[in-house]
Protein backbone atom coordinates (compact mmCIF):
# COMPACT_ATOMS: atom_id res chain seq x y z
CA UNK A 1 0.00 0.00 0.00
CA UNK A 2 0.91 3.53 -0.55
CA UNK A 3 2.76 5.63 2.00
CA UNK A 4 0.71 8.12 3.35
CA UNK A 5 1.44 11.48 5.23
CA UNK A 6 0.20 12.55 8.93
CA UNK A 7 -2.79 14.43 9.15
CA UNK A 8 -0.75 16.93 11.05
CA UNK A 9 2.08 17.29 8.48
CA UNK A 10 2.17 20.90 6.95
CA UNK A 11 4.21 20.66 3.46
CA UNK A 12 4.22 24.15 3.68
CA UNK A 13 5.80 24.10 7.28
CA UNK A 14 8.20 21.57 6.17
CA UNK A 15 9.83 24.09 3.76
CA UNK A 16 9.91 26.90 5.86
CA UNK A 17 11.88 23.86 8.48
CA UNK A 18 13.94 23.96 5.21
CA UNK A 19 14.52 27.39 4.70
CA UNK A 20 15.34 27.96 8.25
CA UNK A 21 18.33 25.10 8.79
CA UNK A 22 19.55 25.88 5.41
CA UNK A 23 21.05 28.72 6.93
CA UNK A 24 23.02 26.51 9.41
CA UNK A 25 24.86 24.65 6.42
CA UNK A 26 28.40 25.21 6.39
CA UNK A 27 29.98 25.74 2.56
CA UNK A 28 33.48 25.95 3.45
CA UNK A 29 35.80 23.36 3.85
CA UNK A 30 35.81 21.58 7.27
CA UNK A 31 37.59 18.53 6.32
CA UNK A 32 41.07 17.07 6.31
CA UNK A 33 43.33 18.05 4.19
CA UNK A 34 44.43 14.36 3.38
CA UNK A 35 41.01 12.14 2.84
CA UNK A 36 41.43 8.64 4.08
CA UNK A 37 37.93 7.33 3.62
CA UNK A 38 34.79 8.07 1.31
CA UNK A 39 31.28 6.90 1.80
CA UNK A 40 28.86 6.71 -0.57
CA UNK A 41 24.91 6.83 0.37
CA UNK A 42 21.72 5.29 -1.39
CA UNK A 43 18.12 4.24 -0.98
CA UNK A 44 16.27 1.96 -2.64
CA UNK A 45 12.56 0.69 -2.47
CA UNK A 46 10.24 -2.17 -2.41
CA UNK A 47 6.49 -1.14 -1.92
CA UNK A 48 6.76 -0.44 1.74
CA UNK A 49 10.18 -0.99 2.98
CA UNK A 50 13.26 1.55 2.50
CA UNK A 51 16.61 -0.10 1.62
CA UNK A 52 19.57 1.97 2.60
CA UNK A 53 23.29 1.15 1.60
CA UNK A 54 26.80 2.46 2.66
CA UNK A 55 30.01 1.85 0.99
CA UNK A 56 33.15 2.92 2.38
CA UNK A 57 36.04 3.07 0.05
CA UNK A 58 39.87 4.13 0.73
CA UNK A 59 40.32 7.34 -0.98
CA UNK A 60 43.31 6.70 -3.11
CA UNK A 61 42.66 3.29 -4.59
CA UNK A 62 38.87 3.28 -4.57
CA UNK A 63 39.12 -0.46 -3.36
CA UNK A 64 36.11 -1.72 -0.63
CA UNK A 65 37.08 -1.06 2.93
CA UNK A 66 33.14 -1.96 4.55
CA UNK A 67 29.67 -1.93 3.56
CA UNK A 68 26.32 -1.96 5.69
CA UNK A 69 22.82 -1.91 4.51
CA UNK A 70 19.73 -1.70 6.21
CA UNK A 71 15.57 -2.29 5.86
CA UNK A 72 13.56 -0.17 7.61
CA UNK A 73 9.77 0.53 6.64
CA UNK A 74 9.01 3.33 4.40
CA UNK A 75 6.86 5.63 6.27
CA UNK A 76 6.82 8.78 4.28
CA UNK A 77 5.79 9.01 0.40
CA UNK A 78 7.74 10.53 -2.10
CA UNK A 79 7.01 14.30 -2.38
CA UNK A 80 9.45 16.54 -4.59
CA UNK A 81 11.93 18.69 -2.44
CA UNK A 82 11.14 16.59 0.47
CA UNK A 83 13.11 13.48 -0.19
CA UNK A 84 15.21 13.85 3.03
CA UNK A 85 12.13 13.02 4.88
CA UNK A 86 11.96 9.69 3.12
CA UNK A 87 15.55 8.99 3.25
CA UNK A 88 17.10 10.18 6.23
CA UNK A 89 15.80 8.06 8.64
CA UNK A 90 16.89 4.49 6.93
CA UNK A 91 20.34 6.13 5.97
CA UNK A 92 21.01 7.28 9.62
CA UNK A 93 20.49 4.11 10.81
CA UNK A 94 22.43 2.10 8.20
CA UNK A 95 25.49 4.32 8.86
CA UNK A 96 25.81 3.91 12.66
CA UNK A 97 26.52 0.58 11.77
CA UNK A 98 29.50 1.52 10.52
CA UNK A 99 33.06 0.57 12.08
CA UNK A 100 35.19 2.51 9.81
CA UNK A 101 34.23 6.37 10.46
CA UNK A 102 34.70 7.91 6.73
CA UNK A 103 36.43 11.46 5.88
CA UNK A 104 33.43 12.76 3.90
CA UNK A 105 30.36 11.00 2.61
CA UNK A 106 28.69 11.48 -0.96
CA UNK A 107 25.48 11.60 -1.13
CA UNK A 108 22.70 9.86 -3.96
CA UNK A 109 20.74 13.27 -4.01
CA UNK A 110 20.83 17.11 -4.02
CA UNK A 111 22.79 19.42 -1.44
CA UNK A 112 22.20 22.52 -1.65
CA UNK A 113 21.00 22.61 -5.67
CA UNK A 114 17.29 22.87 -4.05
CA UNK A 115 14.60 25.47 -4.36
CA UNK A 116 14.96 26.26 -0.35
CA UNK A 117 18.39 25.49 -0.42
CA UNK A 118 18.38 22.12 1.84
CA UNK A 119 17.91 18.74 0.09
CA UNK A 120 18.98 15.45 1.41
CA UNK A 121 22.98 16.11 1.66
CA UNK A 122 22.73 19.13 2.81
CA UNK A 123 20.14 17.71 5.43
CA UNK A 124 22.10 14.37 5.93
CA UNK A 125 25.16 16.24 7.00
CA UNK A 126 23.87 18.84 9.09
CA UNK A 127 22.21 16.39 11.31
CA UNK A 128 25.13 13.91 11.45
CA UNK A 129 27.55 16.80 11.37
CA UNK A 130 29.84 15.37 8.88
CA UNK A 131 31.06 16.84 5.23
CA UNK A 132 28.66 15.69 2.80
CA UNK A 133 28.45 16.19 -0.53
CA UNK A 134 25.49 16.07 -3.05
CA UNK A 135 25.56 13.90 -6.42
CA UNK A 136 22.11 13.95 -8.65
CA UNK A 137 21.36 12.64 -11.79
CA UNK A 138 19.23 15.92 -12.49
CA UNK A 139 18.41 19.51 -11.95
CA UNK A 140 16.17 19.98 -9.73
CA UNK A 141 16.22 23.43 -9.72
CA UNK A 142 18.26 26.27 -11.60
CA UNK A 143 19.76 26.36 -14.78
CA UNK A 144 23.03 25.74 -16.38
CA UNK A 145 25.03 26.52 -19.50
CA UNK A 146 25.07 23.27 -21.98
CA UNK A 147 28.55 21.38 -21.72
CA UNK A 148 29.46 19.08 -24.81
CA UNK A 149 33.29 18.23 -22.89
CA UNK A 150 34.17 16.90 -20.02
CA UNK A 151 34.69 19.98 -17.39
CA UNK A 152 31.87 21.60 -15.09
CA UNK A 153 29.58 24.80 -15.75
CA UNK A 154 27.84 26.51 -12.32
CA UNK A 155 24.04 26.18 -11.58
CA UNK A 156 22.78 29.14 -10.55
CA UNK A 157 19.66 30.05 -9.21
CA UNK A 158 17.99 33.65 -8.55
CA UNK A 159 21.57 34.98 -9.07
CA UNK A 160 23.36 32.87 -6.77
CA UNK A 161 25.60 29.28 -7.75
CA UNK A 162 24.31 26.71 -6.08
CA UNK A 163 25.94 24.12 -7.71
CA UNK A 164 27.96 22.74 -10.69
CA UNK A 165 26.67 20.55 -13.87
CA UNK A 166 29.93 18.33 -14.04
CA UNK A 167 30.17 16.25 -17.14
CA UNK A 168 32.58 12.85 -15.94
CA UNK A 169 33.13 11.14 -18.88
CA UNK A 170 32.94 13.14 -22.64
CA UNK A 171 30.02 12.16 -24.26
CA UNK A 172 27.75 11.44 -21.53
CA UNK A 173 25.31 13.63 -19.67
CA UNK A 174 26.15 15.72 -16.71
CA UNK A 175 25.93 15.09 -13.11
CA UNK A 176 24.79 17.42 -10.84
CA UNK A 177 27.65 18.15 -8.00
CA UNK A 178 26.16 20.83 -4.63
CA UNK A 179 27.35 21.32 -1.51
CA UNK A 180 25.95 19.08 1.38
CA UNK A 181 27.82 20.33 4.64
CA UNK A 182 31.25 20.99 5.83
CA UNK A 183 32.98 21.59 1.84
CA UNK A 184 33.30 24.52 -0.80
CA UNK A 185 31.60 23.37 -3.92
CA UNK A 186 35.36 23.78 -5.53
CA UNK A 187 36.41 20.89 -2.98
CA UNK A 188 33.35 18.93 -3.24
CA UNK A 189 33.47 18.95 -7.59
CA UNK A 190 37.56 17.81 -6.75
CA UNK A 191 36.19 14.61 -4.59
CA UNK A 192 33.68 13.56 -6.72
CA UNK A 193 36.45 13.64 -9.84
CA UNK A 194 38.47 11.82 -7.61
CA UNK A 195 36.08 9.51 -7.19
CA UNK A 196 35.16 8.80 -10.53
CA UNK A 197 36.70 6.03 -12.77
CA UNK A 198 34.83 4.03 -15.61
CA UNK A 199 31.22 5.53 -15.13
CA UNK A 200 29.58 8.53 -14.80
CA UNK A 201 28.47 8.21 -11.53
CA UNK A 202 31.21 8.17 -8.72
CA UNK A 203 32.30 5.29 -7.14
CA UNK A 204 31.04 5.21 -4.13
CA UNK A 205 27.40 5.99 -4.83
CA UNK A 206 27.58 3.54 -7.54
CA UNK A 207 28.91 0.47 -5.44
CA UNK A 208 26.24 1.97 -2.71
CA UNK A 209 23.65 1.50 -5.26
CA UNK A 210 24.74 -1.67 -6.53
CA UNK A 211 24.69 -2.98 -2.56
CA UNK A 212 21.12 -1.57 -2.32
CA UNK A 213 20.21 -3.05 -5.29
CA UNK A 214 21.09 -6.39 -4.46
CA UNK A 215 19.48 -6.20 -1.29
CA UNK A 216 16.29 -5.25 -2.70
CA UNK A 217 16.40 -8.52 -4.97
CA UNK A 218 17.08 -10.66 -1.68
CA UNK A 219 14.15 -9.53 -0.20
CA UNK A 220 11.83 -10.10 -3.62
CA UNK A 221 12.88 -13.89 -3.32
CA UNK A 222 11.98 -13.60 0.48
Amino acid sequence: MPVKLNQKFSIEKAHKMQLQLSKQVIREDQLPNTINYVAGVDVAYTQETSIAAVAVLDYNSLSPVESQVTRLKTRFPYISTLLSFRELPPTLSVINKLRVQPDVFIVDGQGIAHPYRFGFAAHFGLEINRPTIGVAKSLLCGKVEPLKKQGWAPITDKGEVIGAALVTKSGQKPIYVSIGHRVSLERAINIVMDCTRNYRIPEPIRKAHMIAGEEKKRLRLT
